[in-house]
């Protein structure tokens, strides 16, 4: 081979070498928006900023709202600042009563029936979306007609129930009849029928058994879902106020966050500017554990509903 063909094949490679270390200099360029798409564009921001702004009105009046004296809450005409600013309001809300104990009481709440309610619901699904055994699609239906039943109409049943085994004004009371539902256990079928069975044939030729598949395989690849459902579980506990204003008694000890908010209100009449702080309040573990999990969340429910097999 002649020493010309040789520099030209060693030119070549090097050429190929330097497309290839630098790859970001020949991206192919989007071609420009024409005249009709920009004006699509910024008509579309307008109105995702208009319903931002729509949404968020009413936060943004509460907040102000409990910065206000409360003697100016329904003042005419109505006013978004007070005369004054008053952020002692929000450590009032400690001092008013036992407030400290309503959070707590939410939490714990909120955070034993979230775990309750993935764990029953993780496991269900999966026997629903993965196992075959016989009548499974059967007892899914009625298991899911569950959910056309309002919860004002198991109130009274659930309280009798709760009173024949001693539980009215117990945590178990406030946390355990709630924490099996039918959507929960949807929501994690429908994504785990999307997880190819191929994996989980993988594993089971190399001897692994179902409980197994489930912790090492399907779980691990459904942290996107249990995601949503962790969030909506969490919000859905935080935020029950008639099942926890029936089923206790002991408000000062037992009660939860939306029955405190209530106690704002007395004979004497109401401290809303107290109140509105307190609702800030109470908005700020969930606008937290949303902001955490916006990535998951995303994913999650984009892809709950793409069901499998």
């Amino acid at each position: 081979m002649s020493t010309d063909v040789l520099e030209t094949q060693t030119r070549s490679r090097r050429g190929a070498d330097t497309l290839a270390d630098k790859p970001h200099k020949f991206k192919k360029r989007r071609a420009p928006m024409t005249r009709g798409e920009r004006i699509r564009l910024v008509i579309a921001h307008i109105g995702i900023y208009l319903a931002a702004l729509i949404f968020l009105a009413p936060l943004v009046y509460a907040f102000f709202a409990a910065l206000k004296p409360n003697g100016e809450m329904f003042s005419m005409p109505p006013r978004l600042i007070g005369s004054e600013m008053r952020w002692g309001n929000f450590a009032a809300v400690f001092e008013y009563g036992p407030f400290v104990t309503y959070i707590a009481n939410s939490f714990f709440v909120a955070i034993a029936g979230t775990l309750v309610v993935l764990f029953v619901s993780t496991t269900a699904g999966y026997a629903f979306g993965r196992l075959r055994w016989k009548g499974r699609d059967a007892v899914f239906v009625l298991f899911l007609a569950t959910l056309m039943v309002p919860q004002e109409v198991t109130v009274i049943p659930m309280f009798i129930l709760m009173q024949w085994l001693g539980w009215v004004d117990t945590y178990q009371a406030l946390i355990l009849p709630f924490a099996f539902t039918a959507f929960g256990t949807f929501l994690m079928r429908q994504f785990f029928r999307g997880i190819p069975y191929e994996l989980e044939e993988a594993a089971r030729v190399d001897g692994a058994g179902p409980i197994r598949c489930f912790l090492e395989i399907i779980l691990p690849l459904a942290k996107s879902a249990v995601a949503v459902l962790a969030v909506f579980t969490f919000m859905s506990f935080w935020n029950s106020y008639l099942w926890p204003l029936i089923v206790t008694v002991d408000y000062d000890t037992l009660g939860t966050l939306p029955v405190g908010l209530a106690s704002f209100s007395g004979l004497t009449g109401t401290r809303w500017d107290l109140q509105m702080a307190a609702a800030i309040i109470s908005m700020i573990p969930t606008t937290i554990l949303v902001i955490a999990l916006q990535k998951h969340l995303v994913k999650g429910i984009s892809m709950a509903g793409l069901g499998g097999r």
